[in-house]
């Protein structure tokens, strides 16, 4: 009788009690989870960072096309030494405000007119800053590996307009 109480070898029944304890064993679980959710995460906190970078960088070409319209306006003494516009220094100034915003204009096309119409009304400055915005991680966006082009144009009256 003994040897009729012993499992037969060719039983697999050990190997059915290993299964069964494998498959209710939840060990290592969170971390199975958190590998599969970790990856999206992190691409759509990459996109978010990016969204940012790319809003920031559209103010920052805008607010230093305000300023460089107003300086040419009012003939500042960075845009008009001596009270006489000039171009160079202009430019200059549009990037040195960009450049504190935290955006480089470095081949960005900045157009200054400063007898320019505005919405049909001649007597105005205008300054225009095309920009193409480059991502910090291309790889991650195809999408907008070639950059996105930006666009600001401000008009600021002339003070000595005739």
């Amino acid at each position: 009788m003994a040897a009729l109480s012993a499992r037969a070898p060719w039983c697999g029944c050990n190997e059915m009690r290993l299964m069964r304890k494998l498959l209710r064993d939840q060990r290592g679980a969170a971390a199975v989870e958190m590998a599969l959710v970790s990856i999206p995460l992190i691409l759509f906190l990459f996109g978010i960072f990016e969204f940012g970078r790319l809003l920031w960088a559209r103010e920052a070409i805008q607010s230093a096309a305000i300023a460089g319209a107003r300086c040419m306006g009012v003939k500042q003494e960075a845009c008009a030494p001596g009270g006489v516009y000039n171009e160079a220094e202009t430019e200059s100034f549009v990037r040195a405000q960009a450049r504190g915003l935290y955006v480089s204009l470095n081949g960005a096309e900045v157009l200054l007119d400063d007898s320019a119409t505005c919405s049909d009304i001649a007597g105005f400055s205008e300054v225009s800053i095309n920009l193409t915005f480059q991502t910090a991680v291309p790889q991650l966006f195809g999408s907008l590996a070639d950059g996105v082009p930006l666009s600001a144009t401000a008009c600021f009256p002339n003070q000595n307009a005739t």
